[in-house]
């Protein structure tokens, strides 16, 4: 089903919106995780750990699933295709396991933010915990940062699954034109 004109732009404001969002709610949350791996005061880290925790929830996990959703809808509803370009099927690919590695990062991210809800942190309090949540946060930017390059780029290529379609539609279209021309 091809989206409107209308639809389709409203559809890719906003996939653009909470691409960029989540983009910018995952360097947020790097900061936060960094200023809880690096400070020394008790204050700024059990803070940095209790706004993860609400970050992860309420903007981050959302964003995520809107980018996605939109995504999919704005590749369904326009002749890029969810199947048809290697850009397309590359950001699909890279997007469904982000989304499910940040549901499964949540469970560290909870733990810490209920640590830090119930007690001080030093400095050497699951000091592993904080260093894989900022490997994690910088890692989830750099997955980020490739879907938006091919976004902006789209690289030339498609798929055999998109050739295929393209040809079948060449086809349908010289055979329409033969049945309008002969009649």
């Amino acid at each position: 089903m091809a989206l409107t004109p209308r639809l389709r732009k409203l559809a890719l404001a906003a996939h653009v919106t909470s691409s960029v969002g989540w983009f910018g709610a995952v360097a947020v949350f790097l900061a936060l995780a960094l200023a809880g791996l690096t400070s020394k005061d008790g204050a700024m880290v059990r803070a940095a750990y209790l706004v993860m925790g609400l970050t992860g929830w309420f903007v981050i996990v959302p964003l995520c699933f809107a980018s996605l959703l939109t995504g999919i809808a704005l590749s369904l509803g326009t002749s890029w295709g969810l199947f048809r370009y290697y850009w397309v099927l590359a950001k699909l690919l890279m997007t469904v396991p982000a989304t499910l590695v940040l549901l499964a990062h949540m469970q560290p991210i909870d733990r810490m933010a209920s640590v830090a809800e119930s007690a001080s942190l030093s400095g050497a309090d699951l000091h592993g915990l904080r260093i894989q949540l900022v490997v994690q946060a910088a890692a989830a930017l750099v997955v980020l940062l490739v879907a938006t390059v091919l976004s902006v780029y789209k690289p030339k290529g498609m798929t055999r699954y998109g050739w295929r379609r393209q040809n079948e539609q060449r086809t349908a279209s010289a055979a329409g034109l033969v049945e309008v021309t002969s009649a």
